[in-house]
């Protein structure tokens, strides 16, 4: 049979539309009327009792001439599993001891369009289907037995992770960090050290966008001394590290923390990034450089830094929602 694809819906939808309609001066008989359809689909539409389709929000946000904020709210992406695949992991789930290693692998390829999903869709678009997915996987978990029950608990290591960074990519901190803590005891219960020092990436992370300098360096620099860290990992970390020293007014451990990666550049550009943190290069902690140059004081290779790593990120990288504060920065560091 072949693949389905999913639609993604932002939870903002209904509000939106009924304010979009409603600053037009539109009934929703009138806009009903003009997309052809019965006045209780469009109250439903607003009321969150009904799903659109990514057609039907295109038709609104032509209609409304809503500039595009209707159809960015409905997204279809395209398939990863097939029904049979889905009926296979319906089996796991309610037969739990008769897990197989396929299943775990299609658990992984879901997992791992969800994460490049991140680099094109809002968190706040994400987090409403990824969630039950991850509670369904951790229920499969918790009562799997075999050959095959570690490497399910390893994908759910990942997956406890992944929405854990959603939710500080969404600024919903509270949750992120109860989340992130239970990530990183799955981490170490898994005994993989690339996923413990992203757990503690991802806090850093979070404690930036709080403004929090101290919160910046204390996690940034567990994840730089994580036993078994990918040396990429380490690059990256030494310098958000470094970041939060120089917020703090610390020249002296910034300096130093720049000069460590700088010489773990060498070996790390000789490794390939673990597959949990795809997306670093190279030239991927040049961003973070420009942060931490920025708030040096260090204008010009501020400029180039975050330039640079803007410039060579993948294409569909470049409008990511996690870009905007080195796009930002960069603003800041050019004016």
């Amino acid at each position: 049979m072949p693949a389905r694809g999913h639609t993604f819906v932002d939870p903002g939808f209904p509000a939106e539309l009924a304010r979009i309609r409603g600053a037009s001066g539109m009934s929703i008989r009138d806009v009903a009327r003009r997309i052809f359809y019965g006045k209780s689909y469009v109250h439903d539409l607003e009321t969150g009792r009904t799903r659109p389709t990514a057609e039907i929000a295109q038709q609104l946000d032509d209609m409304l001439q809503a500039g595009g904020r209707l159809a960015a709210m409905v997204v279809d992406t395209p398939p990863v599993t097939t029904p049979d695949d889905e009926q296979r992991i319906a089996c796991a789930v309610a037969e739990p001891t008769r897990l197989d290693g396929t299943t775990v692998r299609l658990l992984a390829e879901v997992l791992a369009n969800q994460r490049r999903l991140d680099d094109t869709l809002p968190a706040l678009l994400l987090l409403p289907a990824v969630i039950p997915q991850w509670n369904t996987v951790r229920r499969l978990t918790a009562h799997a037995s075999g050959r095959h029950a570690a490497g399910l608990h390893e994908v759910t290591a990942e997956w406890t992770q992944f929405v854990g960074w959603l939710h500080a990519e969404a600024r919903h901190d509270g949750e992120a960090v109860r989340v992130l803590v239970e990530a990183a005891d799955e981490a170490d219960a898994v005994d993989s050290g690339p996923l413990a020092a992203q757990v503690e990436n991802f806090r850093g992370y979070l404690e930036r966008q709080r403004g929090n300098p101290r919160g910046i360096v204390r996690h940034f620099l567990a994840a730089y001394h994580t036993p078994g860290a990918a040396a990429l990992q380490r690059v990256g970390d030494a310098v958000q590290t470094a970041h939060g020293y120089a917020l703090l007014g610390d020249r002296a451990p910034a300096a130093r923390l720049l000069g460590e990666a700088n010489d773990l550049t060498t070996a790390a550009e000789s490794q390939p990034p673990p597959g949990l943190a795809y997306w670093l290069t190279p030239t991927f902690s040049r961003m973070s450089l420009g942060l931490a140059y920025l708030a040096l004081g260090d204008r010009t290779t501020s400029v180039d830094n975050l330039r640079a790593g803007l410039e060579g990120l993948p294409a569909d990288q470049r409008d990511a929602e996690w870009t905007q504060e080195y796009r930002d920065a960069l603003l800041a560091a050019a004016g």
